[in-house]
């Protein structure tokens, strides 16, 4: 029986997104230096070559200070914005959140570009915190659309349930709305940080002296030697991201089934 067309291109497009990554295993245990065909032999010596790797190990604990700054950041100003959005009405809502999701949109080359600009006429050095500004302005959006379903889908009946019995807005907050919307905000702190940690272009542009993993892994593409070291890299970083998401994703669909509220699709 004939495959449909339109499975046959789903299934090519699939093969050309994916199969770079399957590679990345392969020639990680590849015993050779050149990343080609045929294979010269089975070895972990690349995985030995880079734990062993002291300023890889200084990008990667640099990744995760601002990996996990971020996550915990653009999520507190994700509350902040998807509670406004879901609750309340107030004289430019729409521009204003229009506004603070315009970087989902902006060619992130020039968002970076720009603060670059912006920070160095205030006189700011770059460093780590630079660019956890940026990731923050980056990975906010993603966290408001998250949060905009788990504030979105929360019952207000519940809210005004804790007002009838005298509960103030902070501790019906604390007590009733925070738990009920807590795997939506897990759920984009675990995102935010997937972006932050695989985010190169701000980056590059902001960390100064400070390498990140992505910056470190594009200095040293230039030397071929060092090329299997990070194919090993980018097969533990595919593995972690992949993590990542599915807890994400685990969390999320919980949430919806704690809540009952309708799943209209998720991050895998």
């Amino acid at each position: 029986m004939r495959l449909p067309s339109l499975r046959i291109y789903a299934l090519a497009y699939l093969a050309f997104l994916y199969a770079p990554i399957l590679l990345l295993p392969i020639f990680a245990f590849n015993d050779g230096t050149i990343i080609a065909f045929p294979l010269k032999g089975f070895t972990g010596r690349w995985f030995e070559q880079m734990f062993a790797n002291d300023t890889l190990r200084n990008a990667v604990v640099n990744s995760l200070i601002i990996a996990g700054s971020t996550s915990v950041f653009a999520t507190v100003l994700g509350i902040f914005a998807a509670r406004a959005g879901s609750r309340f009405s107030f004289p430019g809502k729409a521009p204003i959140m229009g506004l603070i999701m315009l970087p989902l949109v902006l060619p992130e080359i020039i968002v970076g570009g720009s603060l670059l600009l912006v920070l160095l006429a205030m006189g700011v050095n770059l460093s780590i915190f630079t660019v956890i500004l940026g990731h923050v302005l980056i990975a906010t959006p993603y966290t408001i659309a998250i949060l905009n379903t788990a504030f979105g889908s929360l019952d207000r009946s519940l809210e005004e349930a804790a007002y009838d019995l005298g509960e103030g807005k902070w501790s019906t907050f604390r007590l009733i709305t925070l738990p009920l919307v807590l795997p939506g905000i897990i759920s984009s702190m675990l995102i935010a940080f997937t972006i932050s940690l695989d985010e190169f272009i701000i980056a590059f542009f902001l960390a100064g002296n400070e390498p990140t993993l992505p910056t470190y892994i594009f200095s040293q593409l230039r030397f071929p030697k060092q090329i299997p070291m990070i194919m090993a890299l980018g097969s533990c970083l595919v593995a972690l991201s992949i993590v990542l998401l599915t807890i994400a994703e685990y969390v999320r669909r919980r949430g919806l089934k704690k809540t009952g509220a309708k799943d209209s699709g998720g991050f895998l």
